[in-house]
């Protein structure tokens, strides 16, 4: 994993990310130079850096940077094809350095095969080398009870990962979980197993450490091996915070949690007022649409206004297209929604597979109620009975709600008290390590899910 403004990334995908990225603009530099005469290079160089970025952010958008699609060039292609597709129109603009009408087209031609040719090579060679795990990440894990077994099972299940278990150092003091052929003897330092295994990095996964010897891993921190406690690896490796063994002097000496600087407040408002006009200009027809078929399906209003928890526990009434009946909760109260909710329209429903319903919303980022990407806002009712239940439940108010965010993307709609506590593990994770990059590829990741309809209810 690689840890860009406080995100991580698998290396592989960055790796390739970096090449296709330079790949278009680079067929394009080329392609302009051989076949337009002139002296006007820089102009040419200064023109491929549009389709190169907007390559770059069509194919994230489209999934083609997880793991599974590295990994897996056949899969990848279909969306390979979609992608060029979605993007010929838009790289259109930058046909105007060819001249005539007749010189563009030889030009455009030349220039996208080249595009095809070298993404299509590029995918080839990082297909193998993900698969055969090139550039994996050794580690040694120090201990063999619970913690260590949760690591295990974790990199068993974790088929993309390139991170390594090279064994694990048992504690005199613990239960072992671990099978002893996993096991390293305990007669050996930290720093002699991590030499002999290529182990860069030791992962402190002791379920006690009192009594812990410091020395050795002092030793093997000074011989430049990086040491890890067991929260940061699970973080970093699974992208959300292990809320089972959350303790709070994590929290406090953990790095990140700069949400609330004012470079990132002034940042993260300019991004909510650009994305949120953005997308009021280009759904303005939808919104009209659905007004219109909300109307006509049932009686009732058009929008539907809702209490609900906003930053530092303030309240506020978010905005919403209504999708269910005006006396859903006049019988049983407030409750969450569940799949085939007899509540909900049939407009309804078709507003909440489309995320159409959530659109309304809009208007709160706009009055500074909401974000455009943080945690979903919960009613007061629920929060009251979360907070109790989920320990940290809390903490996820540091941050204003959000149209979409973290959590959202990674997981389906949350419908139950153990579903909110695995949102809050991604909620926690993304005010830990907010940037505006994170806030970007949140926006484009949403965007996917919105398109291939995953998550809706």
């Amino acid at each position: 994993m690689l840890r860009i403004f406080r995100h991580y990334y698998s290396a592989p995908a960055v790796f390739l990310c970096a090449c296709e990225t330079l790949a278009v603009a680079l067929a394009l530099y080329v392609a302009a130079t051989i076949l337009i005469p002139g002296d006007q290079h820089a102009r040419y160089l200064a023109a491929a850096l549009v389709p190169a970025l907007v390559n770059a952010v069509l194919m994230y958008s489209m999934g083609l940077y997880d793991p599974a699609y590295v990994a897996n060039f056949r899969r990848a292609l279909p969306r390979l094809f979609a992608c060029l597709c979605i993007g010929a129109p838009l790289l259109g603009r930058s046909l105007s350095i060819a001249g005539p009408d007749e010189d563009r087209i030889v030009f455009y031609g030349i220039w996208t095969a080249m595009v095809i040719a070298c993404i299509v090579v590029a995918r080839m060679i990082a297909t193998p080398l993900a698969r055969r795990g090139i550039a994996s990440h050794k580690v040694l894990v120090i201990g063999a009870g619970r913690l260590a077994a949760e690591i295990e099972a974790l990199m068993a299940n974790a088929v993309h990962s390139k991170t390594q278990v090279m064994g694990y150092l048992p504690l005199a003091n613990e239960a072992t979980e671990i099978p002893e052929w996993r096991m390293k003897p305990a007669t050996q330092s930290p720093l002699e197993i991590a030499r002999e295994t290529g182990a860069r990095e030791i992962v402190v996964a002791a379920d006690d450490r009192r009594g812990m010897e410091l020395q050795p891993l002092l030793e093997a921190r000074m011989e430049g091996v990086a040491i890890t406690s067991y929260l940061s690896f699970w973080e970093r490796e699974t992208r959300r915070v292990h809320l089972a063994a959350l303790d709070p002097s994590w929290l406090i000496y953990a790095d990140g949690f700069h949400i609330s600087t004012a470079t990132n407040i002034v940042l993260k408002r300019a991004l909510d007022v650009v994305a949120s006009v953005v997308l009021l200009i280009l759904t303005l027809p939808t919104l009209v649409l659905a007004a219109l078929a909300i109307k006509l399906d049932s009686d009732g209003p058009v929008f539907y206004r809702q209490e609900r928890v906003g930053r530092g526990g303030q309240l506020f009434r978010i905005c919403k297209f209504r999708t269910m009946r005006t006396d859903a909760e006049a019988e049983c109260g407030p409750q969450w929604a569940s799949l085939a909710d007899p509540r909900v329209t049939w407009v309804g429903g078709f507003l909440r597979r489309m995320r159409i319903d959530e659109l309304p919303q809009i208007l709160n980022v706009l009055k500074g109620e909401m974000s455009f990407v943080g945690p979903r806002p919960e009613r007061p009712e629920f929060v009251r009975s979360l907070a109790a239940e989920i320990p940290f439940y809390a903490e996820r108010h540091r941050a204003r709600p959000g149209i979409t965010g973290w959590a959202q993307i990674n997981y389906p709609y949350g419908a139950s008290i153990e579903d909110a506590r695995e949102k809050l593990a991604y909620d926690l994770y993304y005010i830990k390590n907010f940037s505006f990059l994170f806030d970007l590829l949140i926006i484009l990741s949403t965007a996917r899910a919105v398109l291939l309809n995953r998550g809706g209810r």
